[in-house]
């Protein structure tokens, strides 16, 4: 049986649709919205540009870095930092990302970089789920609306949630579940990785050789490219979820106390809408309404880790059933980050 050969323009039109599928799924969704709401349209745009904007310096700085690494050769260093012991990886990697600056989108371009290096992915799970929950600014803001209490609580359950994360990744490394975990052409995914197996030497001063500059010019724009593509989508669809979904409904929803609004509170957080710091000022409505602060715990932590941006960045760089497992711990994490937070505010 031979195969038929597809006319050309389909063939075209395959090959349009798998080199930028992205931004033809973005130029879709935003057409479709112009056709039945121009201003709904509009006011999209506009909330990405802003979003975009606003996410430029963590953006740029990290793909930089990742740059950075791959002209020198540093990342040989970076990845034989992640070597050793497991859970001392894994511990370290979570409390990295319970404190760093970086948002869920700024982190994209050093997660792809330790997932090409071959950095085990127990530890990487446990920084990117640790990372999108808080940082330095979210801490403040958390305390001033919510209390120290609660931002300390927020603190505890990105790191406690990367750990779980982290640990669950390791029991399962050997299984089918985890083979090949990455997509293709973001790294081989090693156990160690090819930078550790055959380290090279580092150049600091690279922009003296044209090469390695010629690498970080590459580099740079291959990041840039892939982040514009699936932030844009990103904050597309949560521009539309804000306009869409009214605050009072998911107000309606989490009111009351209990195991069941922890519950609901957590499953509700999935598609949460609303970024971490517009977040805040609805859960601490919530909260004075007679909301269970576990309920406002669980919410912010789902919301936070299965955002959009944040799960679009996971989606983007493993397989299907990779992220199936990172919804999995993400679900289950903030379910008990808020009953342990629930039974500690009833102490």
């Amino acid at each position: 049986m031979t195969d038929v050969a597809l006319p050309p323009r389909h063939t075209a039109l395959a090959t349009l649709w798998k080199d930028h599928r992205v931004w033809l799924a973005s130029a879709l969704i935003l057409a479709i919205t112009a056709a039945f709401s121009p201003p709904l349209a509009i006011q999209s745009i506009s909330f990405t540009a802003a979003a975009l904007w606003h996410t430029a310096p963590f953006l740029l700085l990290s793909i930089g870095i990742a740059a950075w690494a791959g002209a020198t050769g540093a990342d040989n260093l970076i990845a034989r930092a992640f070597t050793g012991t497991p859970l001392l990886m894994i511990a370290l990697a979570a409390l990295a990302g319970g404190l760093s600056p970086f948002c869920s989108c700024g982190v994209i371009p050093l997660i792809a970089a330790l997932l090409a290096m071959g950095v085990p992915l127990s530890a990487v799970m446990a920084f990117w789920l640790a990372s999108p929950i808080m940082d330095p600014s979210m801490f403040v803001l958390t305390s001033g609306v919510l209390g120290v209490e609660f931002a300390l609580a927020k603190t505890a359950a990105a790191i406690g949630l990367g750990v779980m994360g982290g640990v669950v990744v390791l029991m399962l490394s050997k299984s089918p579940i985890l083979a090949n975990p990455l997509r293709d052409g973001i790294g081989d995914g090693g156990c160690g990785g090819s930078t550790v197996r055959a380290p090279k030497q580092v150049v600091w001063r690279f922009w003296t050789d044209a090469d390695r500059r010629a690498k970080f010019a590459r580099e740079a724009l291959k990041t840039t490219l892939f982040l514009a593509k699936w932030l844009t989508l990103a904050f597309l669809l949560e521009s539309l979820m804000l306009a869409l979904i009214p605050a009072e409904t998911i107000t309606a929803l989490l009111g009351g106390t209990g195991i069941g609004p922890i519950a609901l509170a957590t499953v509700v957080g999935v598609p949460a809408y609303l970024n971490g710091y517009a977040a805040l000022p609805l859960v601490g409505g919530l909260i004075s309404q007679g909301m269970a602060p576990g309920a406002g715990l669980a919410f912010l932590v789902a919301g936070s880790v299965t955002s959009l941006p944040a799960a679009i960045a996971v989606w983007a760089l493993v397989k299907p059933r990779v992220f199936g497992l990172y919804i999995a711990l993400s679900l289950s994490g903030a379910f008990a980050s808020g009953l342990l937070f629930q039974a500690w505010s009833a102490l």
